[in-house]
């Protein structure tokens, strides 16, 4: 091929990759739509304050990382799931489960190491698993969940099957070495893999802007051939829309593709962590103008769809189930000593 012909066989690559990085319109949720994601966002919410408390009061030990902020990326994206699609994420992780359908007893019961819990108490708050649901953990090694998720994919894809990976990561891990092995492998054999890198703006203590030359992570797979989509992670309509077209392009037999959610948390990375590095007036301004939970909430409202009264019972309930999942997590008995031995490979 002459030089200018190999040109423009690049420049049309490009440009044609390059198409995909345009997010999609946020989905229009019906009534039943917005009050399911509603509820799930809530449920997490409030189950995360409550691990919190449990955290303070010596019931749950070693790490805890809450995901309050970033409860619409996981119901966002498990609503456009299908039955067989795969989950494996980080250590920031009880969302992800409840959004899986994990119960929120076993994974309280878990938090506190208990025999209910759903790794029987063995995993805590960052190693839980359950096949029933698909969901591969929880891992508390930054971006080891990477590999594993490609290696899911490179399953589904031998196997024949139809099912997708979902590979979440974070702004941290995306610097990660062992994630640009898993880009290039995927993108080379076209494995059935979405990469969701939750953006929440802070690896640990540092801001992207310190820690990243690329701070545009829809963009960290373009030389994998991998395309990417910078999704507003605070609004589960947009996250939906973005899963959607992500699944689809997966499921197709394209390859891998990357949807950076732009999130946020509002606590510090883990419990230890007093979050001094930002400032209140900044945290503030999140929840007060970009909250994913009171997006729903007001919308549903304007709509007439529910009013304050409404909203309130359907908390009330939320807060029921999750008061509920304490108590049993505090009272399940411990497991037996013999749960040493179990669920070991040699």
């Amino acid at each position: 091929m002459a030089p200018r012909a190999q040109k423009t066989a690049a420049a049309k690559s490009q440009a044609a990759l390059s198409n995909t990085l345009k997010a999609p319109q946020p989905n229009q949720f019906t009534k039943e739509e917005d009050l399911h994601a509603y509820r799930e966002m809530l449920l997490i919410r409030r189950f995360e304050e409550k691990a919190g408390q449990l955290y303070g009061m010596g019931f749950i030990g070693g790490f805890c990382h809450l995901y309050i902020g970033q409860e619409a990326v996981v119901v966002g994206m498990q609503k456009a799931m299908r039955e067989g699609d795969q989950v494996i994420t980080a250590y920031r992780d009880h969302g992800h489960m409840l959004a899986a359908g994990m119960s929120a007893r076993g994974v309280m019961a878990e938090l506190t190491g208990r025999q209910g819990g759903l790794s029987k108490g063995k995993g805590g708050s960052m190693h839980m698993f359950s096949k029933e649901k698909h969901f591969y953990g929880g891992h508390g090694i930054v971006g080891a969940q990477v590999p594993l998720g490609t290696g899911l994919a490179f399953a589904n894809r031998y196997r024949g099957n139809d099912s997708v990976s979902i590979t979440y990561f974070g702004d941290g891990a995306a610097n990660q070495g062992q994630v640009y092995e898993s880009f290039n492998m995927a993108s080379l054999w076209k494995l059935p893999v979405v990469y969701v890198i939750e953006n929440n703006r802070y690896a640990m203590g540092t801001a992207v802007t310190r820690a990243s030359a690329e701070t545009d992570f829809s963009r960290r797979g373009l030389s994998f051939n991998i395309p990417g989509i910078q999704v507003d992670g605070m609004d589960v309509r947009a996250v939906n829309a973005a899963s959607e077209e992500a699944l689809e392009w997966a499921r197709s037999g394209k390859g891998p593709i990357i949807l950076e959610m732009q999130t946020y948390r509002y606590r510090g990375h883990s419990m230890s962590d007093p979050a001094k590095y930002r400032s209140k007036d900044e945290v503030q301004k999140m929840r007060s103008e970009h909250d994913p939970i009171e997006q729903v909430k007001y919308r549903m409202m304007d709509n007439g769809w529910f009013s304050e009264d409404d909203l309130k019972a359907i908390d009330k309930e939320v807060r029921d189930i999750v008061a509920d999942s304490a108590d049993f997590a505090q009272h399940d008995p411990e497991p037996d000593a013999s749960e040493l031995y179990t669920d070991i490979l040699l």
